[in-house]
């Protein structure tokens, strides 16, 4: 698998858990779910994200 589907498995993950945590554990879990959206969409105009070089050093993908 390439680094960017990797990156949009771990979004959507984190996506779903935070909205899950938000719902069932405490409002503010809602605020980890917009730090995923914004990262995502900085992501889209400069092609960087903290998670893909986090993947980059573990070796996952290239």
């Amino acid at each position: 698998m390439t680094i960017e589907r990797y990156l949009r498995l771990i979004a959507g993950f984190f996506v779903l858990v935070s909205l899950a945590l938000g719902h069932w554990v405490h409002p503010y879990w809602f605020l980890f779910t917009a730090f995923v959206g914004l990262n995502l969409f900085q992501s889209g105009f400069t092609n960087w994200c903290p998670m893909m070089a986090i993947l980059r050093k573990l070796k996952v993908a290239q």
